[in-house]
């Protein structure tokens, strides 16, 4: 895991809600903000589904309106799994009120590029409503993430 992101977290008042060999959850109902943290490189779409039905739960159990995506440990850009992430789990997500979500990426050229890519035709795909509902932003810390 990011240790930055493992330290901070708790001292910012997160508590861990969830954890797997892949992701580890944490919220901040004060904050009105969810944060998963990938601690893995790879993490197969079993587990990434997983892990996303258990942010739903969280989610719905209270007003939450930010979700911090923390991929820096990912090296590998798994299509599949951002389809489902991008089109079926964020769309119910507005009907929670979690429509601000913020996403720090790796450090890695090709990977940022592949998330250029693979975003507008996802984009497309959603309603105008939809679109005008999420608030999407990669950010580059925690801090900022936090902040906008």
């Amino acid at each position: 895991m990011n240790e930055l992101m493992e330290k901070q977290l708790p001292e910012l008042g997160f508590d861990k809600a969830y954890g797997n060999d892949y992701a580890e959850v944490f919220k901040n109902e004060d904050k009105k903000t969810i944060a998963c943290t990938i601690t893995a490189d790879y993490v197969p779409i079993r587990f990434f589904i997983e892990t996303f039905n258990q942010v739903s739960k969280i989610a719905q159990s209270a007003k939450f309106e930010r979700f911090i995506f923390d991929k820096r440990e990912l090296r590998t850009f798994h299509q599949p799994s951002m389809e489902w992430y991008f089109i079926e789990w964020k769309t119910k997500m507005i009907d929670y009120g979690l429509v601000k979500h913020r996403k720090l990426l790796p450090d890695l050229k090709w990977f940022v590029k592949a998330v250029e890519i693979a975003k507008q035709p996802l984009l497309d795909r959603l309603s105008v409503e939809e679109k005008n509902r999420m608030d999407i932003v990669y950010c580059d810390s925690l801090e900022e993430a936090l902040e906008k």
